[in-house]
């Protein structure tokens, strides 16, 4: 069939743009219109032919789409009616007549849309067995698809069974079922009538399926609502039998057993009146209610908690000697926590309980800040608790959920008191320093609350929504990095700082705790094996690179894994463990020590063999404890550029600039010539690249090793040095001291260079720990540089 361009006395027609709407040939529609154009391209069909264009699109609401947001094919449609509806709102009634497709689209032609559409007709055929068997597959599956379903609409199914043509049968069920639009427009898209026909019977089958699913569906929720009907009736039938016979349960009912449990809790009247009135709640509602969960969890979690039930040693004061061998039976060295630690159980029990401050416990990892808190609760004799902030983001974890959320809980604070039994635990706020802050919520400031002993005698979790009295909680925080606790939580806490072991103290841990612990955590015999003591310091100085205790122990426990290995390499299979004749020790010495621990991890450091120029030995403080830092200066021939290498922070460059400014200062008083800061670059290297560094206490380091390399002075190998420089030369105190001297010890450094006004932290300083060490107080560079410069 030959195409051909439908088109009005203009040679166009009015186009509108339609969504979520699609008119087959030969079905009638209702809808309402609201754009201006729409309705004038209406208004202008009516006055010549009736005739319309009504074509889908997509995207943005403007007046006329893209190409591409256009549909394939429209319908030539028939205005049969038009009601105006007010508002500038019309109601138009269509009738589709053809196919089409645009031709050439005219979005100029004020005020609606023209275009120029060509018709498409049907191609296929209409005779033939084969399209005789579609039509009535068709015919056959959608009558059944209707009587199954319910909506059937005899007039319509006796309309399209009358008629032999494949394409309009197929066009009129489409325009009277509900269907995705997506399959409507595919449909009116396809020329080809048997092809037509095909994509019909494939979208019955889904929308047959999918209506049988939802059946199915609706069937199930109705049959569960009805069980649980079906169960209320029973029950309270049962109920009213057993009243009119007489009979009651030997064992009382789950609300008496509430009622009972509420009356022997040891609380407050307010917290009596809040589970009596959930009790009342819950027998009223009954347990077919969707709230009864909610509310049973809500009372047992009260009846759980502590309200005022106290440790039996809550009012007796606290035995000092027992509190004083108990750290010391746990803890090597510490003198000075120890002492401290002592002082706040003592001044805490003579005072009224929840005075004294909160102690925080600050060190680098593994060094023993969470068994302080476990010995001091085994002391005092109060339950021990731990939680663990570190990553905590969100407010509710620490003051609880409200219980209208689905899946609500206590929070910590509150759940540990019900986990201690008591509401005078001892609760360890464990990496208090890493709590997590965003803009949903601040746990600082929930934090505050639970800390300060002014509020938190009626901390209210928003679960419980009851007052909770945290003051005999004897709280103890652990931390890092004391410098990322938020300032106003720090100002309630008292800081006791926890330093690096010495390789002494490491000795004694190992020898008197850790042997012992991995022996029995390995199932080890003492019998069996025997680590020497140049083996334990040969692990620590060259296996362990750590402030604290922990690669320690890891490294012991692989010593003894190891050992058990060969233990049972040489026992025959099915023997005892009984020790045979002639079966020997394994010693561990420093010389077989490889063999069970592998290649030496941190070689020992040497200092060079001879002074040298531009090089000067730095200290540095990490986390896990001192570290020495070879400061590299080479001086170039250049424009007078500075270089700042091996990874250093903005605190650790300015630092540099400053004492290169310094040396500057001075050049005339060192014969350095006028011009030479402009004809010579200058380059500051740490090695070590790959390890970020920062801090001011490099200064004097760096201005020392600056003027070394411009003047060509050789610098003392066996001299380490830290401190911040000023402008004006002045050397100003730095922290970290005790680690920063442990690591030149270490190293072999005989003398440090410390700022004077450090003078009384090193007096704090163990003597193990200066012991060897030549410590010189200076206060300006004009002390440091000719200490520093070989003679």
């Amino acid at each position: 069939m030959a195409q051909k361009n439908i088109k009005n006395d203009r040679g166009e027609m009015p186009v509108v743009f339609v969504r979520e709407l699609t008119l087959f040939p030969g079905a009638s529609m209702q809808f309402d219109l609201e754009k201006k154009q729409s309705v004038q391209a209406v208004e202008a069909a009516l006055v010549s032919d009736q005739r319309i264009f009504m074509i889908g699109r997509s995207g943005d609401d403007t007046a006329v789409p893209e190409k591409n947001e256009i549909a394939k094919t429209g319908t030539v449609a028939e205005v049969q009616q038009m009601l105006r509806l007010g508002n500038g709102m019309v109601r138009i009634q269509v009738y589709g007549t053809a196919r089409g497709r645009l031709c050439s689209l005219d979005a100029d032609s004020a005020p609606y849309v023209t275009a120029c559409v060509q018709e498409v007709p049907d191609r296929g055929t209409n005779s033939g067995d084969k399209a005789e068997a579609e039509r009535r597959e068709i015919l056959e599956f959608y009558e059944n698809f209707c009587k199954e379903f319910g909506i059937v609409d005899l007039r319509f199914l006796a309309s399209i069974k009358k008629s032999r043509d494949l394409g309009s049968i197929a066009d009129r069920i489409c325009g009277n079922m509900p269907m995705p639009e997506e399959d409507k427009q595919r449909i009116l898209d396809t020329e080809d009538i048997n092809e037509r026909a095909k994509e019909l019977l494939k979208i019955l089958t889904k929308e047959a399926q999918i209506t049988r699913q939802r059946r199915e569906l609706s069937e199930n929720i109705s049959r569960q609502v009805d069980q649980h009907q079906k169960e209320y009736l029973l029950r309270e039938q049962m109920e009213y039998i057993r009243n009119e016979l007489g009979e009651e349960d030997d064992e009382l009912s789950e609300i008496e057993q509430y009622k009972k449990a509420a009356e022997e809790l040891k609380a407050s009247e307010e917290v009596k009146k809040k589970l009596a009135k959930e009790i009342k709640h819950l027998e009223q509602n009954g347990y077919a209610s969707p709230e009864s969960s909610v509310i049973r969890s809500y009372v047992e979690t009260l009846l759980e908690m502590p309200w005022d039930k106290t440790s039996p040693d809550h009012d007796k004061l606290i035995d000092i000697e027992k509190a004083r061998d108990i750290l010391e039976r746990d803890h090597y060295g510490l003198k000075d926590v120890k002492e401290r630690v002592l002082e706040y159980l003592a001044v805490r029990s003579l005072t009224s309980m929840g005075q004294s401050p909160i102690l925080c416990l600050v060190g680098p990892p593994g060094t023993g800040k969470t068994s302080i808190a476990r010995s001091i609760a085994e002391a005092t004799g109060k339950p021990y608790v731990r939680i663990c902030l570190g990553g905590v983001r969100d407010e509710a974890e620490i003051r609880g959920h409200r219980k209208t959320y689905v899946g609500a809980m206590p929070g910590r604070v509150a759940t540990g008191l019900k986990q201690a039994g008591v509401r005078d635990p001892l609760m360890l706020l464990d990496e208090i320093d890493k709590m997590g802050q965003d803009y949903h919520s601040d746990i600082a400031s929930a934090m505050l609350e639970v800390l300060d002993s002014e509020q938190n005698r009626n901390f209210r979790d928003h679960y419980l929504e009851l007052p909770i009295d945290l003051k005999d909680v004897l709280f103890v925080a652990t931390a890092n990095d004391d410098g990322m606790i938020p300032r106003p939580l720090l100002d309630r806490m008292e800081i006791i700082e926890i330093a690096g072991y010495t390789s002494n103290e490491k000795f004694h841990i190992a020898k008197e705790h850790l042997i012992k612990k991995v022996y029995e955590k390995n199932g080890i015999n003492a019998s069996e094996l025997v680590i020497s003591d140049t083996a334990i310091k040969m692990i620590i100085e060259c296996y362990c690179r750590e402030a604290g205790v922990r690669q320690l122990e890891r490294e012991l426990d692989k010593l003894c894994r190891k050992t058990a290995v060969e233990i049972l390499s040489k026992k025959k299979p099915g023997r005892g463990r009984k020790k045979t004749a002639g079966s020997k020790k394994i010693r561990v010495t420093g010389k077989n020590l490889e063999k069970y621990l592998g290649k030496i991890r941190f070689p020992k450091e040497e200092l060079s063999g001879r002074d040298e120029i531009g090089i000067v030995r730095g200290l540095a403080w990490t986390s896990v404890g001192g570290d020495t830092l070879q400061i590299e200066v080479n001086i170039m021939p250049g424009k007078g550029d500075i270089e700042l290498t091996g990874q250093l922070g903005d605190v650790m460059k300015e630092s540099a600039m400053a004492g290169i400014s310094y040396v500057r200062s001075i050049s005339r008083k060192y014969g350095i010539s006028e011009d030479f800061f402009q004809k010579n670059d200058i380059h500051i290297h740490i090695p070590e690249g790959a390890v970020p560094k920062d801090g001011p206490s490099a200064g004097i380091t760096m201005a020392t090793a600056v003027l070394s390399a411009i003047t060509g002075t050789k610098v003392r190998r066996d001299l380490a040095m830290t401190g911040e420089i000023s402008l004006r030369g002045r050397v100003m105190p730095v922290g970290g001291l005790k680690e920063k001297i442990l690591a030149a010890k270490t190293l072999g450094i005989k003398t440090v260079l410390v700022p004077f006004e450090n003078k009384r932290d090193v007096e704090e300083i163990d003597k193990e720990i200066t012991d060897g060490v030549e410590l010189i107080y200076v206060k300006k560079m004009d002390e440091v540089i000719p200490l520093a410069f070989k003679k």
